[in-house]
């Protein structure tokens, strides 16, 4: 069963199940995850990790593992010291996902849906 919307919208119905199915069959959200994680830890100091997701899920995945390590303190803000001493391990070079440009879409219809993010580490 699919929404009218989805019907409507280019190509097959049933592309997004099958891409559920290959996502779940081969556990690609956990691969990333583990690979994020594996990827900065071999990162030199300034180096910079950039990753090209291809849908919202990868996507949110990275936005927030990016963040997790450019956030500082996480004392509650109610507390008049920090005590967590939790200081960032990265800052974020493109504060939002770049985008494909309409030229580069033209040539590449596979990179419509791509996404670039990047960050830099600031510590070991």
């Amino acid at each position: 069963s699919m929404p009218q919307k989805a019907l409507r919208e280019k190509g097959h119905p049933a592309k997004r199940t099958f891409q559920a199915i290959r996502i779940y069959i081969n556990s690609e959200l956990d691969v990333l995850k583990k690979s994020l994680d594996s990827s900065f830890k071999r990162l030199s100091i300034f180096g910079r990790m950039v990753v090209i997701t291809f849908h919202s899920l990868e996507d949110r995945i990275v936005k927030k593992f990016f963040s997790d390590l450019c956030k500082g303190c996480t004392c509650p803000k109610d507390f008049p010291i920090c005590v967590c001493h939790k200081n960032p391990l990265a800052k974020l070079i493109t504060k939002k996902s770049m985008k494909p440009s309409l030229d580069e879409i033209e040539k590449n219809i596979r990179s419509k849906s791509a996404k670039l993010r990047v960050c830099e580490k600031i510590k070991l």
